[in-house]
């Protein structure tokens, strides 16, 4: 499913080059959970970047789904992304001026293809929301709404458009553990029914011993398991 091969990025710093990963290689498979981990600054979040599309790297080779992600262009990454790519983040993203309804719609408006009816869509969102356990908060802004509940809001979202594979970057980081170990273990359940690869970034050990596999970062190197 995701495939990195001798990879690293830099960025401009000082007048020189900023390395902040080198020479990653690895494979993900089909369905497979993924937790990456390491030190703050280890490259984490810069690496999930680069195997969801968002940026490109420096130098290597990177393959989603069967797509050589560094070798088209910008809107073809970004079309890739809306098809087949889900995300959840620390900071929930959710959209302020819609509610947890229309917000779980966005991926299926943006999908490309066929559009749905209004009816499908309603129908799908309600399904989702009703599954992390707030079919009665669908009217409901994210204003209104607990940071766990606003997560679970953006777990919905990211499985509307049922997507290949899933990247969640420290999904839990602003919730307290107990909320936190609920979100990912309604994450690893929905990911297990939808058959969606998922890749998640977390510096939580504990909650990165629920993966299948745990790959580690250190000043941009993988660490041997």
């Amino acid at each position: 499913m995701i495939v990195a091969k001798n990879v690293s990025k830099t960025y401009p710093s000082g007048g020189g080059l900023l390395t902040v990963l080198e020479n990653i290689n690895l494979e993900i498979e089909a369905e497979d959970f993924v937790a990456i981990v390491g030190p703050s600054g280890s490259g984490k979040t810069t690496l999930l970047g680069l195997l969801a599309g968002l940026d490109r790297p420096a130098s290597g080779r990177i393959w989603l789904d069967d797509t050589r992600l560094d070798s088209i262009d910008e809107d073809a990454r970004a079309r890739l992304r809306a098809e087949k790519v889900g995300f959840v983040f620390q900071t929930f993203q959710l959209l302020p001026t819609l509610t947890a309804i229309e917000n779980v719609r966005v991926p299926l408006e943006l999908r490309p293809g066929p559009a749905l009816r209004n009816g499908e869509y309603d129908t799908r969102a309600r399904e989702l929301l009703e599954r992390v356990g707030l079919a009665d908060r669908g009217d409901h802004y994210p204003v209104q709404l607990s940071g766990g509940e606003q997560q679970r809001v953006s777990l919905a979202r990211a499985f509307a458009h049922r997507p290949t594979v899933l990247f969640a970057d420290e999904p839990t980081g602003n919730l307290d553990r107990e909320t936190g170990r609920h979100v990912i273990e309604l994450l690893g359940e929905l990911n297990r029914e939808a058959r969606t690869t998922l890749v998640l970034v977390t510096h939580d050990l504990e909650l990165a011993a629920m993966a299948d596999r745990v790959i580690r970062l250190e000043s941009g190197r993988l660490i041997p398991a």
